[in-house]
């Protein structure tokens, strides 16, 4: 018990963290779709403490296993840059639960084993690495810490002009701080403190010098979110966003397009849950030599079954999250300890008018800390075979240079099965990944593809 709710104030930001990075205030202050369409941050928090619960309690029940699910920080991030620039948010969350379902068969058959199994474990650490670069990189752009230099040289710069001369990015970076010593000091519930104290500051910083919105003081505004005290704390949750889901963007892309999407959700899914159920069984003891654990079945099934959720009830795809160590370094070991999580998440749903105070340079901050734990994964890699390293470097640089997780991970795939072959270990690559990087090249030609057979 202890370590459910050890694992819950270790991940409890989530319920913070998600609608600013999904959601917004106007269509000004959002992340708007292609149609102009946002997500309202009550309800995108009110939903994503609905499906962390629910999912984090079946977890328990059925798999019986101390691991937390809730909305996936790397899924949402793509969904936000990537995805809803294409299609409306509905419809990228109808993409959303077409994954869950496949997720979800795939577990079931066992064949979601097979493919992961087919897959280098370079390639595995790669894809983890490059996300947490992304998500850091998000956080940076987010903060006012590094921007878009427009047509000088170099392409991005430190800040205005080179120096850090705002009160948001300045809020940023003590944040930053503050969570990273916390982190260091392995304080349970870090980032949760942290962003809870950093808020705190930027509404007595707000309430001083009035700094106001970015979309009104283009200069030295606050983005997206203005940290100003709501009128209330408590109120009953709003569950509009639950079902608001379409299967439209087949039509509005096209099916190549959409089914390329759909496979870029289901290896975002696929690769980063299978790696932290594998690590944190290891770190709870309940994994043998080859890595597997007790009811692994069921674990990926209910795993599926999240993104499922988190499709139709608008939040992104829920996952299991690696805060989970926390709770497991406290002791927990079996269901009971995401039963206790969930029962806590859903008390959280009634707490979402406190997402409308913190700014998106305190969750920049929380991203950018996320990240380095992400990054941090680069030890495991070995970099003496340069056949296997550039496929590796390509993967993981490609994601942040790129804005694009989708870039990244069909980089490293198809470079991979190339040089791997033209330096004569054809041999060594599984069909199953050369299936997988023909699908890549498809993604990558889609354009010329699609005008070729009219979209």
């Amino acid at each position: 018990m202890r370590g459910g709710l050890v694992t819950f104030f270790a991940m409890a930001y989530i319920v913070i963290l998600n609608p600013l990075i999904i959601g917004g205030f106007s269509a000004d202050r959002a992340a708007t779709d292609v149609l102009g369409g946002w997500l309202p941050n009550g309800q995108v928090a009110a939903a994503t403490a609905l499906a962390a619960g629910l999912l984090t309690l079946a977890f328990g029940a059925i798999a019986r296993l101390p691991f937390a699910l809730a909305a996936g920080l790397g899924m949402n991030s793509f969904l936000a840059v990537n995805v809803v620039g294409q299609v409306t948010w509905p419809e990228a969350m109808g993409l959303v639960l077409i994954n869950g379902v496949i997720i979800v068969i795939l577990a079931a058959t066992g064949l979601r084993a097979m493919i992961f199994a087919a897959v280098p474990q370079e390639l595995k650490v790669a894809i983890t690495v490059g996300i947490g670069l992304f998500i850091a990189f998000i956080g940076l752009v987010d903060s006012g810490f590094v921007r878009s230099s427009g047509a000088n040289s170099p392409p991005v710069q430190l800040g205005q002009a080179g120096s850090i001369a705002t009160l948001p990015t300045v809020t940023f970076l003590i944040g930053l701080v503050v969570m990273g010593v916390l982190v260091a000091r392995k304080v349970k519930g870090a980032l949760l403190i942290g962003i809870v104290g950093t808020t705190v500051l930027a509404v007595i910083l707000e309430a001083i010098f009035h700094v106001g919105s970015s979309v009104t003081n283009k200069t030295g505004g606050w983005n997206l979110t203005v940290p100003q005290l709501p009128s209330s704390v408590v109120s009953l949750p709003d569950f509009g966003l639950v079902g608001h889901v379409s299967f439209g963007a087949f039509e509005r892309i096209g099916p190549l397009s959409a089914i390329m999407l759909v496979f870029t959700l289901l290896f975002l899914n696929f690769f980063d849950a299978m790696g932290t159920m594998t690590g944190l069984a290891k770190g709870a003891g309940l994994s043998d030599a080859k890595g597997d654990f007790p009811r692994l079945r069921s674990a990926l099934i209910v795993e599926g079954v999240g993104a499922i959720v988190g499709g139709g009830a608008s939040t992104s795809s829920n996952t299991v999250f690696v805060d989970s160590a926390a709770g497991i370094g406290e002791g927990a070991r079996t269901g009971l300890a995401s039963i206790v999580t969930g029962l806590l998440f859903l008390a959280a749903m009634f707490l979402t008018p406190l997402t409308s105070v913190v700014p998106l340079e305190v969750a920049a901050a929380a991203l950018v800390v996320v990240g380095t734990l992400m990054v941090a994964q680069i030890r495991e890699l070995k970099w003496d075979d340069f056949s296997k390293s550039l496929p590796v470097f390509l993967t993981i640089i490609v994601m942040p240079m790129t804005y694009s997780i989708a870039n990244g991970i069909g980089v490293g795939f198809v470079s991979w099965v190339l040089i791997r072959t033209f330096t004569g270990r054809a041999k060594e690559i599984s069909p199953l990944l050369w299936i997988v990087a023909a699908g890549f090249v498809l993604f990558f030609a889609r354009g010329p593809l699609e005008a070729l057979i009219g979209g």
